[in-house]
């Protein structure tokens, strides 16, 4: 079982139909919406600001989302894909993004609707992005948004929809 446990009196908000991996870690001043997915080592710390996870958000192994202390929060909008060890740390993520892994997202950072940041990437902090695929460090505009890449980060987040259900409905895939 995932550890879950409140911080400063503040209890962790769990949507309905999650999945979370017995080593994930939700801490503290944190809301998930539905059908969320929280895989094995990732860590949500709520204890010295927000975290605000969409609907349909999957954080894959060893993510790391945290805050600045009453200075940055994380704003996660509704299906993203959030890529193995990335780092978002009091950043805005809009709604159908695809983090790469290990891509770190700095404080205040806005990452728009419809966007791929590519692993590996370093969105520095205060930058607002438009939409489209960022690569590099400092992450840089290397491809406009296309419905191709927008299809391709909704397929992502579809597949973790599935994958979580592998775990929460094993009888279901027999």
């Amino acid at each position: 079982m995932a550890l879950v446990r409140p911080v400063r009196d503040i209890d962790p908000k769990i949507g309905n139909n999650c999945f979370l991996a017995e080593t994930a870690v939700i801490i503290g001043d944190v809301v998930l919406g539905d059908d969320c997915s929280v895989w094995y080592g990732a860590v949500l710390r709520g204890d010295v600001n927000s975290i605000i996870v969409g609907n349909r958000v999957n954080i894959q192994d060893g993510a790391v989302l945290h805050t600045l202390y009453q200075r940055s929060i994380v704003e996660i909008g509704d299906d993203v894909s959030i890529g193995h060890n990335a780092v978002i740390h009091g950043a805005k993520i809009g709604n159908n993004v695809l983090v790469g892994m290990g891509a770190v997202i700095l404080d205040n950072a806005v990452v728009p609707d419809n966007t791929i940041i590519a692993a590996g990437a370093l969105v520095l902090s205060n930058a607002v992005l438009e939409p489209g695929t960022w690569a590099g460090v400092p992450a840089k505009l290397v491809k406009p948004v296309t419905e191709e890449s927008t299809e391709m980060i909704a397929n992502n987040a579809q597949g973790y929809l599935m994958y979580k259900q592998w775990f929460t409905d094993p009888e279901r895939f027999l």
